[in-house]
């Protein structure tokens, strides 16, 4: 029986997010429980991910190297207003999971609400955290847990020109796209 199907039958399960790859807290608690127990390494990141560009599918593609599954947390809609401000995020949570979890190098999305992913990383424990190489490397978060159980945190350059922030500061400069 794979993971997938485990998750199911212990009775963890997927968000309201219309994809079987977005799971709630519980259900990806019992997912990486899973992949673990079959011996897969479990790649993590996190991020808002608000408007997909190529810049966040060559980082999620090159997090997904370096493990045998990736798992996302993704902010909530609360926690992106908390970090980001009142006019973010442009999509909504369910279609930012929804989008991650269509791609490929995806395993699996989870929504946290928490101003950082400390409580989901302390719950899944995964073996290798990614970040961008714009984080510290003592600013990373769960960088502490990761390495207490001999993971390991990476720090992976990020695509020079691609930014939400950038792509929503160009529409309102000009709305028409000249």
């Amino acid at each position: 029986m794979d993971v997938r199907s485990r998750c199911a039958d212990e009775g963890a399960g997927v968000t309201q997010a219309t994809s079987p790859r977005v799971f709630d807290t519980a259900g990806m608690a019992a997912f990486t429980a899973g992949l673990r127990a079959e011996g897969r390494r479990v790649a993590f990141t996190n991020g808002v991910f608000d408007l997909l560009h190529p810049g966040h599918v060559r980082y999620l593609q090159a997090a997904r190297a370096e493990g045998d599954a990736l798992v996302i947390a993704i902010n909530s809609d609360r926690s992106v207003r908390g970090n980001k401000g009142p006019s973010r995020p442009i999509q909504p949570e369910a279609e930012r999971a929804e989008v991650l979890a269509s791609l490929a190098c995806v395993d699996a999305v989870v929504i946290f609400d928490d101003p950082t992913p400390a409580a989901i990383i302390d719950l899944i424990q995964p073996d290798v955290l990614v970040k961008g190489a714009d984080w510290a490397a003592d600013a990373i978060v769960g960088r502490e847990t990761v390495e207490a159980r001999g993971g390991r945190v990476l720090r992976i350059p990020i695509e020079q020109g691609w930014s939400s922030s950038a792509i929503i500061e160009k529409i309102q400069r000009d709305p028409q796209g000249r």
